[in-house]
């Protein structure tokens, strides 16, 4: 009877599972669906601009080990911030995911009674989560075990080198968060942030806050209240001995509310030590003396040891924001943990190379790596590459989840949150992206929608053009990937979102769609973001699209995703700036997008200073137009006047000579005769590069005589007032600067 149920049992389990759907295709169906994947693959490659391009793809199956597509596989790329994947996969390796870094208190010889010591020390390990808050809580630690007099504190950096930056960063002159640099005791990223308001009226002396706040910043404070909407603020960051020298110049608006800024600093060190003097003294233990570096003696007695989270929650802020600092700061970590203190970035690429070669099976000599960030031209790895040491961890079960989980996930978080929208990659897909100038790349792993697991490697280099059509592509590619074995299937994944939008038609159609996306970005409501990137993703006409990419950025000007959206949204050809200069007329409104771009540019954004230059360009013989931008060049040269002068060298020689005779008369306008721009470019004749000097020289020359110019009384003829936008040439154009559009990418 037991037998006799038993195999009853089993025929109908067997049953079951035949009439289970298959988890994978039949090979029939499998070998279909192979080759669909192959042919939409292929259209997207074959598409403006990833075909102009330098482009490396690997994709291979996790299921059953097979190669799905591959093009230019083994060609040795720039891969941008995918070297960050290969950095944290050396860490999680060489360190483990349990791993802690510590920050050690000490006093000499030991706390006395009355907790009146002469130095406290603090002797770092390379955190790299330090922040004001948690420091904050160490002083809590410190009250309660019983300090309450200091007289010096001493900060011991020995743990690493003083070589705060790696290879590439020498590339790049930039006071932006994303160049902070290394160091064994760090705070905030080694990055602060600055925060503006404007005065109570118009020309009012506007208010500029550091945080934290310390006797670390020597601000100047330049600040004004303009009388308009307009923001046209620059904030620079430089060193002033062992201190931090804040720069603030340009206006905002009495109703803008706190704008805030965030720029690196120069001495992690004397910043993680003023920074600890004042909180130090707001928990009422005094601070008689000085902050200084120096070493602990081996006499010093522990007070507290501050431990950071577990290794996997600080690859989470590595991978899902693309942090550079943490990246440069686990290289020298592994250096000084397995070679020895003190930690290099040398020793880090060793530790490395040796990962790559014995666990991996990448020899040495096979690519290039130089940092752990993957910041500008520094770093040269295949796709193939990249995609075996994303399947080595993988394999590794006790380092795949913590490995997997740091990356960021399709339209839900990290540097991917707003990429993939509507596609079967949302949530199926986890991938590290890259971003530098002319560079994209997108490297991870996907489950289709058929249930297979991929893992892909893809990168773009020197593509013409701006970034927006690649990075489509690219999301082409990987949601293509994600929808085999689905309904859907490959070729209408790439259609929805490869086809490129389409030139615009008749303006009545879209005028009051544009109104009422204006009048949404004018609420600056970050509620309406979501809804504002949607309409984004879906709308093709390139006009409203623009005006879309506006308001996201007008709804949260700090979010760099909404800043990169604009950038790629908005062009100067007519499909754009063009009809957006009409819908103006119509609606009797500034023409959409030229004042977010202007106020990009102000703050000097090299992309915005680009456009902006464009813009100059095209709006040639448009009256209008050319004396908003006059003013908007006049504004730009005040706050990013250096700036301003690499964006006119590297433009297109019409452009060139409009953008110089509009800024002539903004200069003329501005009524300045101290203006900050003709001192920058005094400065800038003492420049080291030949052809930069030559050219700061003819563009003296040039702006010099048209402001003359301009001053001088007489009526403009026909010919001036039909093409004011003429101007000699000011020089030769030289070539581009490799630089990082955020902070990793």
């Amino acid at each position: 009877m037991q037998v006799h149920r038993a195999r009853v049992l089993l025929a109908a389990t067997a049953a079951i599972i035949l009439s289970l759907p298959s988890a994978h295709a039949a090979p029939a169906d499998k070998k279909a669906e192979r080759e669909a994947l192959k042919t939409a693959l292929l259209d997207v490659l074959q598409r403006t601009p990833l075909k102009a391009s330098r482009v490396g793809v690997y994709i291979q199956s996790l299921d059953d080990g097979s190669v799905v597509f591959s093009q230019n596989a083994d060609d040795l790329l720039n891969p941008a911030s995918n070297v960050k994947l290969v950095t944290s996969a050396a860490a999680l390796a060489s360190l483990g995911p349990e791993y802690r870094f510590d920050t050690e208190f000490l006093v000499d010889p030991e706390l006395p009674p009355d907790g009146k010591v002469k130095t406290l020390y603090v002797r770092g390990k390379g955190d790299p989560s330090m922040t004001t808050e948690r420091l904050f809580g160490i002083v809590a630690e410190l009250y309660h075990a019983g300090l309450r007099e200091v007289q010096d504190i001493i900060i011991d950096d020995s743990w690493f080198d003083t070589e705060r930056t790696p290879p590439g960063y020498d590339q790049e002159e930039s006071d932006r968060a994303y160049m902070a640099p290394t160091g064994a005791v760090s705070l905030n990223w080694n990055a602060a942030a600055i925060f503006l308001r404007a005065g109570d009226a118009p020309g009012a002396k506007g208010t500029v806050e550091m945080e934290p706040a310390s006797d670390f910043f020597v601000v100047e404070n330049g600040l004004t209240t303009g009388a308009h909407r307009a923001r046209r603020v620059s904030v620079a960051s430089k060193p002033l001995g062992d201190k931090q020298r804040i720069i603030v110049k340009g206006q905002l608006p009495s109703d803008e509310g706190a704008v805030s800024v965030w720029k690196k600093i120069d001495s992690p060190p004397m910043y993680f030590g003023y920074t600890l003097k004042e909180l130090l003294k707001a928990r009422s233990i005094k601070v008689k003396g000085k902050v200084k570096q120096g070493l602990a003696p081996s006499r010093a007695r522990l007070v507290h040891v501050a431990q950071s989270d577990t290794f996997d929650i600080v690859l989470k802020r590595l991978n899902k924001l693309s942090n550079n600092f943490v990246a440069e700061t686990l290289l020298k970590t592994m250096g000084a943990e397995l070679k020895g203190s003190p930690g290099t970035f040398q020793k880090g690429i060793e530790v490395v190379e040796s990962f790559l070669e014995r666990d991996v099976g990448i020899p040495s000599g096979s690519y290039v790596m130089k940092n752990g960030s993957g910041l500008n031209d520094t770093n040269r790895f295949s796709a193939t590459q990249l995609a075996r040491i994303l399947r080595f961890m993988y394999s590794r079960f006790p380092l795949a989840p913590e490995y997997l989980s740091s990356v960021g996930i399709a339209g839900k978080d990290g540097t991917l949150k707003y990429r993939f929208e509507g596609s079967e990659a949302v949530g199926r897909l986890r991938a590290k992206t890259g971003t530098l100038e002319n560079v994209s790349a997108l490297s991870g792993y996907v489950q289709a929608t058929g249930g297979e697991m991929f893992v892909f490697s893809m990168m773009v280099n020197d593509y013409p053009g701006r970034s927006g059509p690649v990075v489509q592509g690219l999301d082409a590619l990987g949601a293509a990937v994600a929808a085999t074995g689905s309904s859907l299937g490959p070729s209408r994944a790439v259609a929805a979102l490869a086809d490129s939008p389409k030139t615009g038609g008749e303006l009545g159609a879209v005028v009051s769609r544009i109104k009422t996306y204006l009048e949404l970005g004018k609420q600056r409501d970050q509620r309406n973001i979501s809804f504002l990137r949607t309409a984004w993703r879906s709308e093709r006409d390139p006009a409203v699209r623009a005006v879309l990419a506006d308001s996201l950025y007008q709804s949260n000007p700090s979010d760099y995703l909404g800043a990169r959206t604009l950038l790629d949204s908005y062009s100067a050809n007519n499909d754009v700036y063009g009809r957006l200069r009409a819908v103006a007329r119509e609606l009797s409104v500034d023409v959409p997008g030229v004042g977010s771009m202007v106020e990009l540019a102000a703050g000097g954004n090299a992309e915005a200073l680009a456009r902006v230059v464009e813009l100059a360009g095209a709006s040639r013989g448009d009256t209008p137009s050319e004396a908003e931008l006059a003013v908007a060049l006049g504004e730009v040269a005040r706050t990013a006047p250096e700036e301003l002068v690499v964006a006119l060298r590297e433009a297109g020689a019409p452009e060139r000579d409009v953008a110089v005779s509009l800024l002539a008369r903004g200069l003329v306008q501005a009524g300045d005769a101290e203006h900050p721009f003709w001192k920058s470019l005094r400065k800038q004749l003492g420049a080291p590069d030949p052809a930069v000097v030559t050219f700061v020289r003819n563009l003296d020359a040039t702006l010099s005589k048209k402001v003359a110019e301009q001053k001088a009384p007489r009526a403009p003829d026909a010919a001036e007032v039909a093409a004011p936008g003429t101007a000699a040439p000011v020089g030769p154009v030289g070539p581009s600067r490799t630089a990082e559009t955020r902070p990793g990418g």
